[in-house]
């Protein structure tokens, strides 16, 4: 897959897809726990700006092909990471806070529009302290929206652990 996230500005990144729609399907699999949980992380979020999301992350349950999780990321299978919605819009927009435990939590928004049956998903994660947050936020979400889309499309994704490694490589000399 070519469709690289895209460094904006400092701190920031961008990633598109174009997803198999309608845009009410699309929006039910960014914010309801179970179906968010198939392809990102579970956990309630209270869809109103100023209400709270909670996100359960078990990576190593996103595909039926069984990996290990590597070493570098054995802290972050089951973590559990907080935030707040800032901004809510259904079904076109979502926009919370990433990580509200440390001290300075970075913020991810989801914006949805109708293209015929398909949809524009545009991802800006903002606010990353650094170039090492950037390489592992983006080999991330590309990953996690590589197995959204095969989802949306009725396909099992395929291992996540060994794409995750591969697609860091690649930001590494990207970014």
């Amino acid at each position: 897959m070519t469709n690289y996230g895209k460094k904006i500005d400092q701190g920031s990144l961008c990633f598109e897809r174009l997803l198999p729609g309608p845009i009410e399907r699309v929006w039910a699999f960014l914010t309801e726990s179970e179906k968010r949980r198939t392809w990102f992380a579970a956990g309630p979020m209270e869809l109103r700006a100023g209400g709270k999301v909670e996100l359960i992350f078990r990576n190593s349950e996103l595909a039926a092909q069984y990996e290990s999780t590597p070493e570098k990321y054995k802290a972050y299978e089951g973590m559990t990471s907080y935030g707040r919605i800032t901004r809510c819009e259904a079904p076109r927009l979502l926009s919370f806070t990433w990580d509200e435990e440390n001290a300075s939590p970075s913020e991810v928004t989801f914006e949805l529009k109708p293209q015929g049956d398909q949809v524009q998903l545009v991802l800006i994660h903002r606010k990353l302290a650094s170039r090492k947050d950037m390489v592992n936020v983006s080999g991330g979400w590309h990953a996690h929206l590589g197995i959204l889309e095969a989802r949306l499309k009725g396909l099992e994704p395929g291992p996540f652990w060994s794409e995750i490694l591969r697609l860091e490589s690649e930001y590494e000399k990207i970014l």
